[in-house]
């Protein structure tokens, strides 16, 4: 059986602990997930301040928003995380509907442990772009980001509002990565709490939007979530079901294979690490955007 973790603030917590199912260091397509973007410029192309400064709300692009990208991945690869998020954020800023730059910029806050201006720059973007369900994924995931750096109250109030941010995104527009998310993120509730329906549902829709999309191998995933959602109910055939549809669907995917080899306390004793709130969960989303997975995917 599931085990039930003594504290409930850890038991709430787990509620955004997500994103791909990938726990990994703290660090981190299809046309349905990239919205095209338009490459926001302006006439000034002056040298930004030489001690860079976080982003306030109404940040503009200083550069055209490709040179900003430029930057900062050259300041990434010397090491200068300030001089990076910086230029993130103009690029960003011009470019908001770019999933991919939002995920590699909060890798960046991150690693330099900027969990609030993450939070507070993708804040300010979504008062600006209300229309952009990318701005709310990366908003949410930016409140993920900071889960383990924080004691139980506080992950509570974290996760929660990220589950506001990604259902958000999934009232602007539908998406697998939108179902995906938040109905992983159920799985980390126990089933007492009457949440594991909600998220089995949602993976259900992510699915069934798989099943028009082009196949990739991380859609796989969902399956394997879904089963997850089994486990959380006690209901070993739909589980086993579930996780075997996924295998034959998307052979060789690490996830599936991991819990199709394992039955009895050895399975319940892997779940309940791939559930443990205190891991950091990967939101960089290398996957989606043909990188190369976490080694670390349960």
């Amino acid at each position: 059986m599931p085990r039930l973790p003594g504290a409930l603030a850890t038991l709430l917590a787990g509620s955004a602990v997500l994103a791909l199912g990938a726990v990994a260091p703290a660090q981190t397509s299809t046309a349905a997930l990239q919205a095209p973007a338009a490459d926001a410029t302006t006439d000034d192309a002056s040298t930004p301040p030489e001690v860079p400064t976080p982003a306030k709300p109404g940040v503009r692009p200083e550069l055209p928003v490709q040179k900003h990208y430029e930057l900062a991945n050259t300041a990434l690869e010397n090491g200068d995380h300030d001089t990076s998020l910086y230029h993130y954020e103009r690029a960003v800023a011009g470019q908001p509907d770019d999933l991919k730059w939002g995920a590699e910029y909060r890798q960046v806050a991150i690693a330099a442990e900027a969990y609030d201006r993450s939070i507070e720059f993708f804040e300010a973007l979504a008062k600006e772009h209300p229309e952009s369900a990318h701005v709310q994924m990366n908003l949410g995931y930016a409140h993920v980001d900071k889960i383990p750096a924080e004691g139980a109250i506080t992950q509570v109030i974290l996760a929660n509002t990220a589950l506001t941010h990604f259902s958000n995104s999934l009232e602007i527009q539908e998406s697998w990565l939108g179902f995906y998310t938040r109905g992983n993120s159920y799985m980390y509730w126990p089933a007492v709490f009457g949440r594991t329906p909600l998220g089995i549902a949602d993976l259900e829709k992510a699915i069934a939007l798989a099943d028009g999309m082009e196949k990739l191998q991380f859609h796989g995933r969902a399956w394997a979530a879904l089963g997850d959602g089994y486990w959380r109910l006690d209901q070993r055939e739909k589980m086993r079901e579930a996780w075997q549809k996924g295998s034959e669907m998307y052979p060789g995917l690490p996830e599936l294979e991991a819990r199709l080899a394992k039955e009895g306390d050895e399975l319940d004793a892997y779940l309940d690490a791939q559930f443990e709130t205190s891991r950091r969960v990967a939101t960089h989303l290398r996957e989606i955007f043909g990188g190369e997975a976490s080694e670390d995917a349960p």
